[in-house]
């Protein structure tokens, strides 16, 4: 029997130690800790289908919550009967003792780890929906009072097309345009398409 530990958090910026803290406790090998730095909204992820692959009949899987599975009912439902009876291997949600599926194999035990997985698999869809709910409604709000969301707005410099000329006409390299317009690569080369459209529409 081989103890694998799995780990998701939603995006590259979120920290997965408090995890790591976890399934260390758990004296789960460090190299059968499977981490995924991406969004749950799919299971498109590539530590997570490398740790079902690797599952075999009596493994035993820890993950710290039912949400790490997937957002949604049907999505926890269908992992966890891909992983118990499909793969025949055991989880362990660490964080709800009563979904440990080495534990009350009777009818009885059985009948309550199902009932508690479904109202967990719920409540876990219900809250991403809330969060979704709330998100746009802060977003309207802010809109509302004419604050802006997302990235930054960067202005363009007064002298903005004399330094594309100057870079147009090879006379400054595109790293010097760049550092003048204080843009990356990707801002400066869509505020020159813009511009370019805006001079044809003129010349129309």
């Amino acid at each position: 029997m081989k103890i694998y530990g799995y780990i998701r958090v939603s995006s590259t910026d979120q920290n997965e130690d408090r995890q790591l803290i976890v399934m260390n406790e758990m004296n789960i090998p460090q190299t059968n800790i499977f981490i995924d730095k991406q969004s749950g909204k799919d299971f498109e992820r590539p530590a997570y289908k490398r740790i079902v692959r690797e599952l075999n009949t009596g493994d035993l899987l820890y993950i710290l919550s039912i949400d790490r599975l997937g957002r949604n009912y049907e999505e926890i439902q269908n992992q966890w009967k891909i992983i118990t009876k499909e793969k025949g291997a055991d989880i362990c949600v660490i964080d709800m003792p009563l979904l440990d599926t080495r534990l009350h194999r009777d009818l009885m035990g059985t009948f309550i780890s199902d009932l508690v997985l479904q109202i967990l698999s719920f409540v876990a869809q219900n809250e991403r929906e809330n969060i979704k709910k709330r998100q746009a409604q802060g977003i309207a709000a802010a809109k509302a009072k004419g604050i802006h969301m997302g990235r930054p707005v960067i202005s363009e410099p007064d002298d903005f097309n004399v330094i594309v000329s100057q870079w147009e006409k090879k006379q400054i390299s595109l790293e010097q345009a760049m550092s003048k317009c204080n843009m990356k690569r990707s801002t400066f080369f869509h505020r020159v398409y813009e511009h370019k459209l805006l001079q044809a529409s003129k010349k129309r």
